[in-house]
């Protein structure tokens, strides 16, 4: 099963915050000294361009069926022959060297990452026994893809994550862009695996808004625990006073949801200004920023967990009925940090 971070960012996004009396905090961190995860990670990135015929290109594809499949989406050509034709222009394109340069400066060795995926899985496997961690592959696209995530690999475009001081970078809003950075890949893929309804139990019939901001606060709130210290700022991809102001304001943007009648609303206008990708969330104020209930969605899960102590993190994840949850977490917003 395949999973894309380009479409969950279409989905939701979130935000978390702090002042100076409420600093950020490390979430439960578990004690896993007796886990170990042999992560491999195999790179590619140095592979494409150094292409010279199209043989090499078929040849490094066939060694690499899931790239050329999926990454790259061979499906979407007519013919083998057009879509290697397209590569092969695309990967001798000299401009593909300077991303490879970028890459190697911004990536280094892929130790950092190696370290972060490390952590992660390790926790996942904590909490999961029967998890197994997959094979990671790196690689540099031409801004084809950014992320393909299974249960036995994941691949990740290199090319995309160079940050703001790439010269060359993908053609996405400012809003989305500020969030492909190289600290967000990991939380990207936990976001894709806690999205994933193996793991995060819904209720298909459920079509509310609430149903929806209660799976993506499960999402949210299991990224959190699998990389527990990494600074919510990074997880969630706002601005700084973003996400001050709406730690600041939580308890007058759940009057105002309230008060708009979004919670138990199904329409999917709705959704779209309260869980769908925007920049801001006008119907809240000019200052909130876009995707406001699934933040809201995930106060309501940590505040269930404050309330059920007793209740391990997989057996959250596998709580299908979004109002139960609702009704036991007694969410009480707070505001004036």
């Amino acid at each position: 099963m395949k999973r894309s971070l380009s479409v969950f960012l279409l989905l939701l996004g979130t935000l978390v915050s702090c002042s100076k009396k409420d600093q950020e905090k490390c979430a439960f961190v578990p004690d896993t000294k007796g886990i170990v995860i042999d992560l491999k990670i195999e790179a590619l990135e140095d592979s494409l361009p150094s292409i010279t015929s199209k043989q090499q290109l078929v040849d490094f594809f066939a060694r690499h069926p899931v790239v050329r499949d999926h990454f790259f989406g061979r499906d979407l050509y007519p013919n083998d022959s057009i879509f290697v034709n397209e590569m092969y222009n695309r990967f001798i394109n000299p401009h593909l060297d300077t991303l490879l340069m970028e890459t190697h400066r911004v990536f280094g060795d892929l130790s950092e990452l190696k370290k972060n995926f490390t952590e992660a899985f390790t926790n996942i496997k904590y909490y999961y026994p029967q998890f197994r961690a997959p094979k990671v592959q790196t690689i540099i696209s031409g801004f084809q893809t950014d992320l393909m995530v299974s249960d036995t690999l994941i691949i990740v475009g290199l090319d995309y994550y160079l940050g703001k001081g790439a010269k060359y970078k993908p053609q996405l809003y400012d809003y989305l862009l500020r969030r492909y950075t190289k600290d967000f890949i990991v939380p990207s893929v936990m976001l894709l695996y806690a999205i994933d309804n193996k793991t995060n139990k819904t209720n298909l019939a459920d079509q509310t808004v609430l149903a929806d901001m209660i799976a993506y606060g499960k999402a949210y709130y299991f990224a959190k625990r699998m990389l527990p210290c990494l600074a919510d700022s990074i997880l969630m991809g706002y601005k700084a006073d973003e996400m001050k102001g709406s730690m600041d304001n939580e308890d007058k943007i759940y009057i105002r949801l309230v008060e708009n009648e979004v919670l138990y609303s199904t329409s999917h206008k709705i959704k779209e200004k309260y869980i769908s990708e925007r920049p801001k969330t006008l119907e809240i104020g000019e200052k909130c920023p876009g995707r406001i209930g699934t933040w809201i969605g995930w106060r309501i899960i940590e505040s269930y967990s404050e309330k059920h102590p007793d209740v391990a993190l997989p057996q959250i994840m596998a709580l299908p009925d979004p109002e139960k949850i609702f009704k036991e977490a007694k969410y009480r917003p707070q505001g004036n940090r």
